[in-house]
């Protein structure tokens, strides 16, 4: 089998970059925040060596692809545009999508707006949902409360990126700890905190990685982090009331295309919008398989490569 390559290519005015292996119908793979393609490393190899070629680039604004300043060049529409002229640029003309976290909303825009290239979609974490009637900063401010809620946070441009690029390995390690299945309940990321609390305070740092992690893994996502720098990932949170201003024509929208959709029992998702996986088969058709993985947290592929690597495989081969 061909080895991983990482390759470059000119969509929708900015460079991409994103890696390869394998060759058969193409799957995308798309990353969340604060991530890369690297979340995908255990999934390239094995859907590569199953029958597929497997891209998985670095989403706008991460890694080595281009990180435009203006915030709104962030929102949904250039997202999702990103993804269909890769698909285009690498000569395909057909393609699965595969979402996990904030690459979710990519992959589901995707298949919404262009169900002439995206032929099925699987999504981590984050089930879709179509575009709610409230405006998204009442939610935010709803789920704050007296505190804040990170979301929130996150809308006043420098204060969450200065944080978190003081130490961007200490700042990869909580955030993967703590958004992980494995902290006890003391130790979990915190969505909802305190005025007084800075973000960057929200989780902890583990003593001792989970199984799961290695120091390799850490020292590439905090090498990419002193790279690009946390800002570009945290825009596409300031696009929200853009998003939702941009994407009135699809409210109500369903999902057709076949589907998968897995996500860990501790996942903050889960806990910050109860019953919303109970919610996912509400608006997606053809939703082929549902799995909640016990005792898995929010970094689904990574903390479950094997189980999340087999149910990709047995929906990609059922696709047939």
């Amino acid at each position: 089998m061909a080895e991983l390559e990482h390759k470059f290519v000119t969509t929708n005015a900015i460079n991409m970059h994103y890696v390869e292996q394998g060759a058969g119908p193409l799957v995308i793979l798309c990353h969340g925040w604060p991530e890369s393609w690297y979340s995908y490393r255990h999934q390239i190899p094995a859907l590569a060596e199953a029958g597929f070629r497997v891209v998985a680039p670095d989403q706008r604004g991460y890694g080595q692809t281009d990180r435009p300043e203006p915030i709104e060049a962030y929102h949904i529409l250039n997202l999702a545009g990103d993804i269909v002229g890769l698909v285009n640029a690498i000569g395909a003309d057909s393609a699965v999508i595969v979402g996990h976290d904030w690459g979710a909303p990519v992959a589901w825009h995707c298949a919404l707006l262009r169900p002439d290239i995206f032929r099925a979609i699987a999504l981590l974490s984050v089930p879709y949902l179509p575009r709610g009637t409230a405006h998204p900063r009442q939610g935010m401010e709803a789920m704050a409360g007296d505190g804040n809620f990170y979301q929130l946070y996150f809308q006043e441009p420098g204060r969450a990126e200065a944080e978190l690029e003081a130490d961007p390995r200490r700042s990869m390690a909580m955030l993967l700890y703590s958004l992980s299945g494995d902290p006890p309940p003391e130790e979990q990321w915190k969505f909802r905190f305190p005025k007084s609390m800075k973000f960057i305070e929200t989780g902890v740092v583990p003593r001792q990685l989970p199984p799961w992690l290695t120091d390799a893994d850490l020292d590439f996502f905090a090498h990419e982090f002193r790279r690009a720098g946390f800002r570009g990932g945290i825009n596409w949170y300031r696009n929200a009331e853009r998003n939702w201003e941009l994407t009135a024509f699809l409210s109500g929208a369903k999902l057709r295309q076949p589907a998968l959709f897995v996500a860990g029992s501790e996942d903050c998702v889960g806990k910050m919008y109860p019953g919303v996986f109970e919610m996912a088969a509400s608006f997606t058709l053809d939703l082929k398989k549902q799995v909640i993985l016990p005792g898995a947290g929010h970094w689904t592929q990574q903390e479950r490569p094997a189980e999340v690597n087999q149910l990709l495989i047995e929906f990609l081969q059922g696709l047939a």
